[in-house]
């Protein structure tokens, strides 16, 4: 039989779609599962459904490197995503994209959709000293300023993944407690990496994904 302290313990699972991204974690962690998914948003929803249908926990983390949108965002900042979006599904005609989730073809609010976006509202989010943005997710990472620009005017996002709205899609319709936690490595657009900050984001990351498990334990 396990110890009271562990049967008592809060059951969280971190995920991350490259164990690199929390290296660190892995290597000091004692408390959280963790479950790597691979990069994409096919293989996040596929491998943490495929685990949830199997544990059931108190808390999902999702914690990764991420793109800002705005250059005057400080590289290594970390933030948490208080909504996420699916950004490149819709419809595209003479460089003018339209979301599906405003057009005729979906109803944008729809559970788990409101206006389109994916909201978390978990107390967390707002109990933890990180700033709250809005995020979008993509297929595609790229150069193509036309596709940032897009973007920036369908949704006005603060940061860009490609896990982050299939990692709330699934929590949202399995009822799970969530937050999505993203340190900035780069900026939007910007393909060069030798003008990214991945280790100094990777290690902010981490030191922010220990202090977000302490609170939410308490």
């Amino acid at each position: 039989m396990k110890p009271y302290h562990e049967i008592c313990r809060m059951q969280i699972l971190v995920i991350a779609a490259t164990k690199k991204e929390i290296e660190p974690f892995i290597a000091d962690n004692k408390t959280a599962e963790i479950l790597i998914t691979g990069i994409g948003i096919p293989a996040t929803i596929y491998n943490l459904q495929k685990h949830l249908a199997k544990n059931s926990y108190d808390l999902l983390i999702q914690a990764g490197i991420a793109g800002a949108f705005d250059t005057d965002t400080k590289l290594g900042n970390v933030v948490v995503i208080k909504q996420e979006i699916f950004g490149d599904i819709g419809l595209e005609e003479k460089e003018n994209f339209t979301s599906i989730y405003h057009s005729q073809l979906m109803n944008g609010n729809e559970y788990p959709y409101s206006d389109g976006w994916l909201v978390n509202l978990n107390p967390l989010l707002f109990n933890s000293t990180f700033e709250m943005v809005n995020g979008v997710t993509v297929n595609k990472v790229s150069d193509s300023q036309l596709q940032k620009k897009q973007l920036e005017s369908c949704f006005a996002p603060q940061t860009e993944s490609m896990e982050g709205a299939a990692f709330h899609y699934v929590c949202l319709q399995e009822k799970v407690p969530f937050l999505q936690l993203r340190s900035i490595s780069n900026y939007v657009g910007e393909r060069n990496k030798n003008n990214w900050k991945i280790n100094e984001a990777i290690t902010n990351l981490n030191e922010a994904l220990n202090t977000l498990i302490k609170i939410a334990e308490k």
